[in-house]
Parts: structure tokens; C-alpha cells; sequence
């Protein structure tokens, strides 16, 4: 029942984005961050997160003036979803508006770095070997 409230407040969310998450949501959609894929309002277990890239665990958020607010509910947010393997970007609106480049180009940094190497082809006739526990 809990996920489906998620969901449902996730697609109300998706309907009334902030300008910033807007702006930022042009540049991430659709593959455009260098084919990365994006999700938007993405629920995460107990939360919903502005914009997720799942392949590489990375998650944005764009931050309005209440966050300055609730710092410590934000740092338990961002330690559950750290535990969770994702690594936590938080860019305060302004940020988005007036150095757009520079937050786009912090965002491929975290994912290309988080990026799986590409496994080597294996030799004639061979499969790869995968275990559930890998």
C-alpha cells in the first residue's frame, strides 16, 4: 500500500515540478547527458527523489530555499540512499539557473566515474559466468 502512495505522489509531483527541476529535467531527459537515461520523481524506498540515473546509482536533486530548513531531514534522506549504494547530488536552485554548464558537468563526472567498466569479450565459444550472488 505504501508503494502505490509513492507512486501516486510521485506522478503528482512529476505534474508540478519547480522551475529548477524544469530546467534541469531539458538536459537529462531523453538520454541528452551523454545517453545517460533519467528518471524523474523516482520513488526509492521511503522517498522520491527528483532525478535518478539507476545504471549508475546517481541521484540529483535540485534544493529550494526550505532545504536550508530541514539540513537534517535532508542527511538522513541522503545517508539511507547512500547505504543503498546511490551517490547523492544536491544543487541549490540558483545553482541550476545561473551555472547550468557547470552542474551538468558535475553530474557526468559523478556518473562516468560510476560508469561499470566494460567487461572483456570472452574467448571463442565461451559465455560469461554469472552467479546471483554478483
Amino acid at each position: 500500500m505504501a508503494f502505490e502512495a509513492g507512486v501516486t505522489r510521485a506522478r503528482q509531483l512529476r505534474s508540478t515540478m519547480t522551475d529548477a527541476e524544469r530546467q534541469l529535467w531539458l538536459h537529462l531527459r531523453s538520454h541528452r547527458l551523454s545517453g545517460y537515461k533519467f528518471r524523474r520523481q523516482q520513488p526509492l524506498g521511503p522517498y522520491i527523489v527528483d532525478f535518478v540515473c539507476l545504471e549508475v546509482r546517481c541521484v540529483v536533486e535540485a534544493d529550494g530555499g526550505q532545504h536550508a530548513e530541514q539540513g537534517s531531514e535532508d542527511s538522513v534522506r541522503d545517508a539511507w540512499l547512500c547505504n543503498q549504494g546511490y551517490t547523492v547530488l544536491r544543487f541549490w536552485n540558483h545553482e541550476i539557473f545561473k551555472q547550468t554548464e557547470d552542474v551538468l558537468e558535475r553530474i557526468l563526472t559523478v556518473c562516468q566515474a560510476s560508469s561499470p567498466s566494460p567487461q572483456p569479450l570472452p574467448p571463442q565459444g565461451g559465455g560469461a559466468h554469472m552467479s546471483a550472488c554478483e
